[in-house]
């Protein structure tokens, strides 16, 4: 299976293109984490997102296969595994097989982005790339015909709670203009410090897929939190257009 016909008949054109909550259960209570994916949802997530860190690639150790293995069975929404870590392509096949939907992984990581993100398509899973802070976007040029979305970091990676770079405002606007200039339709992702403050500056940018954490989860206000923070962003979106 090709990177396109992977992508055939997912990805939408812009002006269609739903905002979406990614929330992260980096920031959830992992002694309730059924329960905390359920009131996620119930504020209008629709994608899990999965933080898996190596300890080498960035300076914290979190999630692999068997994490997402044991979220499947919990959850119908899509698993999106940001992975964090070194050799990636050594890990993807497990991905696919503990049940993730998409994969993203680290420009920074790969010797040969091109194959890791065929890999990615060929194991059933949608590609994505992500780019770092001090990463220039330009150089996703050649990769991003194959790519279902391109997450941009709005902090270094590594650590949940971060507060959140103003310039991954203007990244993710040339993002968007390169998407029209090359007649793409790749999604738009960003993570890191996206709270109330801050998610309408990037959906007004140009992201659609929202990685939210530590403002979702919080004991008794996770749906609630859910459903004002997609609130906020779907009428900075209105406004925008």
């Amino acid at each position: 299976m090709t990177v396109a016909d992977k992508l055939g008949g997912i990805q939408e054109r812009e002006g269609s293109i739903v905002i979406e909550l990614a929330f992260s259960i980096l920031a959830a209570d992992f002694a309730h984490l059924a329960d905390e994916i359920a009131l996620a949802e119930k504020g209008g997530g629709t994608i899990v997102h999965v933080d898996v860190m190596d300890g080498h690639f960035v300076p914290n150790i979190t999630f692999g296969p068997p994490v997402v293995k044991a979220i499947r069975p919990i959850t119908k929404l899509p698993l999106d595994c940001h992975l964090m870590i070194e050799n990636p392509d050594e890990f993807i096949p497990a991905f696919a097989e503990a049940g993730a939907d998409m994969v993203a992984v680290q420009i920074e990581a790969c010797r040969h982005l091109n194959r890791t993100l065929q890999l990615i398509a060929d194991h059933g899973m949608k590609p994505g790339v992500v780019l770092n802070p001090a990463t220039p976007v330009e150089m996703l040029v050649e990769v991003l015909p194959m790519v279902h979305h391109v997450l941009v970091m709005s902090v270094n990676p590594g650590f949940g709670g971060q507060k959140f770079l103003p310039r991954a405002v203007e990244r993710i606007a040339r993002l968007r203009e390169m998407r029209a200039e090359m007649g793409l339709n790749y999604r738009i992702e960003v993570d890191g410090g996206i709270a109330h403050d801050t998610v309408a500056s990037v959906v007004q940018a140009g992201a659609d897929m929202l990685v939210a954490g530590s403002a979702i989860f919080s004991p008794g206000k996770t749906e609630a939190n859910a459903r004002e923070f997609l609130k906020v962003a779907r009428t900075a979106g209105a406004g925008g257009e």
